[in-house]
């Protein structure tokens, strides 16, 4: 059987013998002295607590004014990079150097199996084939099976691989496909009576528009290799993102919607990206507002950002609603320049470097 756990009142009963005798003679002294010095102290501090007061109603506490500010959507609407961006010469004489030595890993070109003996095509190819002893359009005169093969490297301020040399050169070869394309074209005295004359041929767009010649900074048509933002003028003079005061129960990205129309008004197709803000600013006024019916004190702005991407159309401010004199569309760098250092400190983040 396994033993039962008694109390000592219990087991001094069981042995015959008496509480003190069975316990020790110092834990019954310690605890006495105990039990007397709790209850000393819990009569000594009913004796010396002053009387509780009842408490004091709300009503007769004086309620400080509570702080707020007011909250606004801005919107920062961009125009993505219409092509790509502008080359390193490092980066055009490497991608050229790459080209030459395709062309020597390459197999060599069958040109029968594309052009047929003697057709105006194939006298065509034998003239561009003496003309730049290789079968590519845009790498310049070089020999990919002979004795210089090896030199396939640009020296320093070559310009053959530049961008525009090369649009050059895959203009003129197309040009040569235009004669020999040409109806009057039957064989290689009509290739070169053809040849002879000019061949309209319709040429790719410049990457360097009429807006980037004059300055026109309110043409979307300008900086295709950039991201460009909406910027806009208010009554006092500060240039900032478009931006509207917050309407009750309305979401951000509603009130982004709503701003951009009231702004730049509705000859835009744009896209408010998301429901979360982007960037933050806030402003202080010099002097806190009071409204005593509302119990609240106002101490400034803070105005939340939403992404945008305008797809069509262009901003026109003959109708807008929120005071605006004039609008802009500018680079990063730009943006800088014209807004003041602590709005661009914290509103630079969200603004992407292309």
């Amino acid at each position: 059987m396994q033993p039962v756990a008694r109390s000592s009142t219990a087991l001094s009963r069981a042995s015959g013998l008496s509480y003190q005798q069975y316990v020790c003679p110092t834990c019954i002294r310690s605890a006495k002295r105990r039990r007397y010095a709790s209850g000393a102290a819990a009569q000594a501090v009913q004796e010396t607590a002053p009387p509780q007061q009842p408490p004091e109603s709300r009503s007769s506490v004086a309620s400080s004014p509570r702080p707020t500010y007011q909250l606004r959507t801005g919107v920062a609407l961009s125009r993505p990079p219409q092509i790509t961006r502008e080359l390193h010469p490092f980066e055009t004489a490497f991608y050229f150097y790459q080209k030459r030595l395709n062309e020597r890993l390459a197999l060599p070109f069958m040109r029968y199996f594309y052009y047929k003996k003697g057709t105006p095509s194939d006298l065509v190819w034998k003239r561009k084939m003496k003309e730049r002893l290789t079968p590519a359009r845009d790498i310049g005169k070089y020999r990919a099976y002979g004795k210089e093969a090896w030199n396939d490297e640009l020296l320093v301020g070559d310009k053959l691989s530049d961008q525009q040399n090369q649009l050059d050169s895959l203009s003129q070869d197309a040009e040569v496909l235009s004669i020999a394309a040409s109806p009057e074209v039957s064989d290689a005295a009509g290739v070169e009576q053809a040849a002879s004359k000019e061949v309209p041929l319709e040429k790719g767009a410049e990457r360097v528009t009429e807006a980037d010649r004059v300055g026109d900074l309110t043409s979307l048509n300008r900086l295709l290799q950039r991201t460009l933002f909406l910027l806009v003028k208010d009554d006092k003079g500060r240039w900032t993102f478009p931006t509207s005061k917050l309407q009750r129960g309305e979401a951000l990205d509603q009130a982004a919607e709503r701003c951009l129309v009231q702004a730049a008004g509705s000859n835009m197709n744009t896209w408010v990206i998301g429901h979360n803000p982007v960037g933050h600013y806030a402003t202080h006024l010099p002097a806190p507002v009071q409204d005593a019916e509302r119990d609240t004190v106002e101490l400034g702005q803070k105005d939340f950002f939403m992404k945008g991407r305008i797809m069509a159309g262009q901003a026109n401010l003959a109708d807008n609603k929120l005071g605006l004199t004039e609008f802009r569309w500018l680079a990063r760098e730009e943006i800088q320049k014209l807004v003041t250092p602590r709005y661009w400190s914290m509103t630079e983040a969200m603004l992407g470097e292309r």
